[in-house]
């Protein structure tokens, strides 16, 4: 039992694949189909990083302008920041590169 919508999305898949037997798609789906849950807190922390990051840089940027100086620890920071962000980056682009 489906309701109209849901009835629409599977006629929908059905199409992309060309076939145009419902209870075959069913069966073939339920058996064969698997379903993808994905883990993003990787991506939220890099979102997170990356906001900090940038936030930063802003007030520096703002000091800057403000001061007409731009400050050692200031650009120090901006690197662990960004070195931060790299990190992250790679381990996730590490942990997709071994999804089958």
């Amino acid at each position: 039992m489906v309701n109209e919508r849901e009835k629409a999305l599977i006629e929908e898949k059905m199409r992309q694949l060309g076939t145009k037997n419902m209870g075959a798609y069913i069966r073939k789906m339920a058996i064969d189909g698997y379903v993808v849950r994905l883990d993003l807190s990787d991506i939220s922390e890099l979102v997170s990083l990356l906001r900090r990051s940038g936030n930063n840089l802003n007030q520096y940027a703002k000091r800057a302008h403000e001061t007409g100086r731009i400050y050692e620890a200031d650009i120090e920071d901006i690197q662990s920041s960004l070195k931060s962000v790299w990190e992250k980056a790679d381990q996730i682009m590490t942990r997709l590169s071994t999804i089958d």
